[in-house]
């Protein structure tokens, strides 16, 4: 059976994959994870492997995870994503056009527990945490305009929110204001880049899923 998810590169260290939408990426009771099929791939290649959570995707968005192999590479790569040693780039479908060919969204976004959603502020509040994106546009396609982003922070739902407050919700993504259809537990947002300090040798690794939004 092919595994629903894809190997980008492997080493000794840790291990990049492509997530696709619908998955978890952590053990969960009520889902299947990530986790849980690479711990048994990698089991299949030694009798105790170790995966190590570095950072998540919500589970309707697909792209690029890393996973350590190692509990001394993750906490070096737990410091490199605190430390903001980290690129992170997404290519989303919009429902709308966005206001400008390329721009910077700034809000402060606050983190509604009870309802697992973003409240978005345009200014500066008290119990948000400023949230910055940059964009560019690239096409106009079947299901929408196709942008990429870069985060410049990384908050919770922070591109969701963010879009959907300027009135260009990613398609499919109900919740931040999408009256267009996707696929069943996903939206039109994937992670396509990340970029990193490898944890052993320093030197800069670039990640790429390509897979096409579609």
């Amino acid at each position: 059976m092919r595994e629903p998810y894809q190997i980008i590169k492997e080493t000794e260290d840790w291990i990049a994959v492509t997530k696709p939408a619908g998955l978890v990426v952590e053990k969960s009771p009520f889902y299947p994870s990530l986790e849980e099929y690479l711990l048994d791939y990698l089991s299949q290649k030694k009798k105790k492997p170790y995966v190590g959570v570095v950072h998540r995707l919500d589970r309707f968005v697909s792209g690029v995870i890393i996973f350590a192999k190692k509990k001394s590479i993750l906490k070096k790569l737990n410091a490199s994503f605190q430390y903001k040693k980290v690129s992170k780039s997404y290519k989303a479908i919009l429902e709308n056009k966005p206001p400008t060919e390329k721009g910077t969204l700034t809000h402060w976004l606050q983190k509604d527990q009870l309802n697992k959603k973003a409240i978005v502020h345009p200014k500066r509040h008290s119990e948000g945490k400023q949230s910055i994106l940059k964009y560019e546009f690239l096409e106009e396609v079947e299901k929408g305009f196709l942008v990429e982003i870069r985060l410049v922070t990384g908050r919770f739902h922070q591109i969701r929110a963010q879009f959907g407050d300027i009135g260009c919700p990613i398609v499919g993504d109900e919740k931040y204001g999408s009256k267009t259809p996707f696929h069943e537990n996903g939206i039109a947002l994937h992670s396509f880049r990340l970029e990193f300090p490898d944890p052993t040798s320093g030197e800069r690794v670039e990640v790429i899923s390509e897979e096409a939004i579609s």
